[in-house]
């Protein structure tokens, strides 16, 4: 038999407390704002997402907003710490000039939209640290309001410049530079200019004719290590990577190589991977699989998002010169023949001379392309030990870290 007085006792017994875990506050971390003008292919934005990884994977909490005009960060991987705004997108039809991509009839409106939203999320957003990649004042000056706005709050942000290797032939570059008044806005707003390479391969310093007040704030970063690692052969026939970046004028070098390929004795067996990058003219792209879409031990993709996995498992990339491409196969070890742009700027062909002549990658002129040239080289290039020479310095992604505490430190 129950007792119930027990029983209503019992049930009325105070409950035992229950330890509650007490959850650790979230880090807040730095704020940084990278802007990426982007106009033309894949190169502006790669590097902008290496840049702000690597921050936000060495600076705990930290948060990254990127404001960028690229027509694929979309498609991108976008990781954890990070968002973006995204600007109108702009296509350059000459060295230095721009125009909308899309709402070509609407310049001056697409202009100051861009200038707008770049001011507005700048003081929204009141970063602790401002990375411009490239062009101090922004296209056609769009920035330059911004970063005088930005200098005037209370807490101003510490504002630095990241530029690729080489931009331009030299006496082009120092005139587009003087005419932009870039050197005069980095004196005046910019506390660093970090240069993502080294003077071995090109002096940008010297090249570009810095003054002595500009050439103090630049530090040589190095090239950026990408993670990419190169993967042991499978043992079947030889892989061979055929990429043009964004792919908007490398349908040409696509042609050139399958044409190549096509023309081999049947004893060459090669596997080959086609990408055609996001940008390549629809027309192009389906007239190169109209003729060799069938072709057996060809693969090919319109994007790959990924890029760093085809490098990895390549033994000869063929490719154009970009930066972000160079890095990819620098920090992959991978051999590759490289076919440069050479218009409307002439960074790629600087850049794809220097590397060659230092031993690193084959160069085929883009004067020079013919089928048989390309896959001869190729062909070559899959029977040759990379060349022993000096490896190059890939430390950027670190030193960039290491200058980006500085600076949140106070320290130069």
């Amino acid at each position: 038999m129950v007792d119930e007085s027990t029983e209503i006792t019992n049930s009325m017994a105070p409950v035992p407390a229950v330890e509650m875990a007490v959850q650790p506050s979230p880090v807040i971390g730095p704020k940084i704002l990278l802007y990426s003008h982007d106009t033309f292919g894949l190169g502006n934005i790669h590097r902008t997402l290496l840049v702000a990884e690597a921050l936000t994977g060495a600076l705990p909490g930290a948060a990254v907003l990127i404001v960028t005009g690229s027509p694929v960060i979309h498609a991108l991987r976008i990781p954890d710490g990070m968002d973006y705004v995204k600007l109108p997108c702009l296509d350059r039809v000459a060295a230095e000039r721009y125009q909308p991509m899309f709402l070509s009839s609407w310049s001056d409106d697409v202009k100051r939209m861009r200038r707008d939203i770049l001011r507005k999320a700048a003081l929204g957003f009141d970063p602790d640290l401002v990375i411009v990649d490239k062009r101090a004042t922004g296209v056609d000056g769009e920035l330059l309001g911004t970063l005088a706005a930005l200098r005037r709050l209370r807490r101003p942000p510490r504002i630095v410049l990241g530029l690729r290797d080489i931009l331009d032939e030299p006496a082009r570059t120092r005139r587009v530079l003087a005419k932009s008044h870039a050197f005069a806005t980095i004196e005046r707003y910019y506390d660093e200019v970090w240069v993502y390479g080294t003077p071995a391969v090109f002096d940008t310093v010297r090249e570009y004719g810095f003054p002595e007040a500009v050439a103090r704030k630049t530090v040589f970063c190095g090239y950026l290590r990408t993670g990419t690692e190169g993967c042991p052969s499978n043992g079947g026939p030889p892989r061979v990577l055929v990429t043009t970046g964004g792919g908007g004028d490398g349908s040409d070098v696509v042609e050139a190589y399958l044409e190549g390929l096509l023309g081999l004795p049947r004893r060459f067996a090669l596997r080959t991977t086609i990408v055609f990058g996001p940008q390549m003219p629809e027309h192009r792209r389906a007239r190169i699989l109209e003729r060799f879409g069938v072709m057996p031990d060809v693969d090919f993709f319109d994007f790959e998002p990924d890029l760093g996995r085809r490098y990895a498992e390549a033994d000869v990339v063929v490719s154009m010169a970009g930066y972000s491409t160079v890095c990819e196969l620098l920090s992959s070890g991978r051999r590759a023949v490289l076919v440069p742009r050479a218009e409307p700027v002439r960074e790629q062909l600087i850049r794809a001379r220097r590397f060659a002549d230092l031993g690193y990658f084959d160069l085929i002129e883009p004067g020079e392309l013919t089928p048989e040239r390309l896959i001869s080289t190729v062909l070559s290039a899959l029977h040759r030990d990379p060349a022993p020479v000096a490896p190059v310095d890939l430390g950027g992604l670190v030193r960039v870290v290491t200058r980006a505490r500085a600076l949140f430190d106070g320290g130069a």
